[in-house]
């Protein structure tokens, strides 16, 4: 694996934290659902915030936050579902 963290880093804001979660808070204030809303806005925050785990080279938290925000993205959808 490279050293250059920094590139992986902007690949996870980019596309984990501002297509598939920003498509998933676009949804939710279209369905008018604030709590899947919100349940999106907290996984974009933690892809955001894994990011720069991963520039500073902190691979367990990124591995937690990059879990946390999946877990919030899949609860963003069952909110929008049900």
């Amino acid at each position: 694996m490279e050293d250059n963290f920094e590139k992986y880093a902007v690949a996870v804001i980019i596309t984990f934290g501002a297509l598939i979660v920003g498509g998933l808070m676009a949804a939710s204030i279209g369905f008018h659902d604030r709590n899947a809303f919100l349940f999106a806005l907290g996984a974009s925050t933690l892809a955001w915030v894994a990011g720069h785990a991963m520039i500073f080279d902190m691979p367990r938290l990124y591995a937690v936050l990059i879990g946390l925000a999946t877990v919030m993205a899949i609860a963003s959808t069952v909110a929008l579902v049900i």
